[in-house]
């Protein structure tokens, strides 16, 4: 049985990908320090979990013992703003926390990195949709940490010949998301509509993102453990939504009667973000099969049952 090491398994992502894995037959390994994870997120009896934080000098021990077939790296500080707020804190975890996972992988011999990046490093799109050859110009700490993690991988096959491959998240979205800190604008949306509380749109909510279903994101990295070898992709259902369709999808589905609020926009958001994904459903024989209005159903249900 192959086994998997997923760090930050408890996340909202991450743990999809360990239900996901755990349905194929993979042993799972689970490495989450619980800061933002939840434990109740995942299968314990299913997995080999140890809380501890990629930072940990005893994460040689997790891999020594198990010596995982793979590493699908998620575990970060994800938080653009908080980025800007404690650069230092970013750079910890984000870029010295991977390294300690990658240095791992190679002596133990791990065959291949699975790196959660993120749409944040290509900064303001220079045209639509973003393909992995656009200018990389990120905006804040968080994308400079990503884009940084991505040049240490590609390093590493070069050194080591350790394989990866990097997926490059638009916006992610789906049950387990918290709305709280970074959520998420469906995550803080659902939240608000499901406790009947007002809303506040940013700007004109002229604004467009593309999201994508995190089960959908979770079969992407799954995927990757056997294709996209030393690849960049995207991970996107490439599809234009403004903030005020959102909202009024969302609305729709849950008999939500209240206007929204707007407010001023968010300093150093992007207008539009789209990201292209042709590549991605060539190199790992995946699509996005969710679409937008019944992700956004199953979100608000699964709110109203937890």
């Amino acid at each position: 049985m192959e086994k998997v090491l997923v760090t930050g398994g408890c996340g909202f992502i991450g743990s999809h990908i360990v239900d996901l894995l755990i349905d194929q037959g993979y042993e799972v390994i689970v490495v989450d320090n619980l800061r933002t994870g939840n434990i109740n997120n995942i299968n314990v009896n299913k997995v080999k979990f140890y809380e501890m934080s990629i930072l940990d000098e005893k994460l040689t021990e997790v891999f020594e013992k198990h010596q995982p077939h793979y590493v699908i790296h998620q575990a970060a500080q994800v938080s653009v703003s908080e980025s800007i707020v404690d650069i230092m804190q970013d750079e910890e975890i984000n870029i010295r926390g991977s390294l300690n996972v990658i240095e791992n992988a190679v002596k133990y011999n791990a065959q291949k990195v699975i790196f959660a990046s993120s749409a944040a490093v290509y900064g303001t799109p220079e045209y639509l949709p973003v393909d992995t050859n656009h200018v990389v110009e990120p905006l804040a700490p968080y994308g400079v940490s990503k884009y940084t993690v991505e040049r240490y991988l590609r390093m590493f096959k070069k050194l080591h010949g350790l394989d990866y491959t990097i997926l490059r998240y638009a916006n992610v979205y789906g049950p387990r998301q918290d709305a709280k800190g970074e959520g998420g604008v469906v995550a803080i949306f659902a939240d608000k509509i499901t406790t009947q509380e007002e809303l506040t749109i940013d700007g004109d909510g002229e604004q467009t993102r593309d999201f994508v279903y995190v089960t959908d994101v979770a079969k992407a990295n799954v995927k990757a453990l056997k294709s996209g070898d030393n690849r960049i992709l995207n991970v996107s259902r490439e599809e234009k939504v403004s903030v005020n369709e959102l909202y009024k999808i969302m609305a729709e589905l849950s008999s939500y009667s209240k206007e929204p609020n707007y407010g001023p926009e968010r300093k150093g958001d992007i207008k539009h973000s789209i990201l292209s994904n042709g590549e991605t459903i060539k190199e790992l024989n995946w699509k996005p099969d969710v679409e937008l209005p019944a992700g956004l159903k199953h979100t608000l249900e699964s709110i109203k049952t937890s």
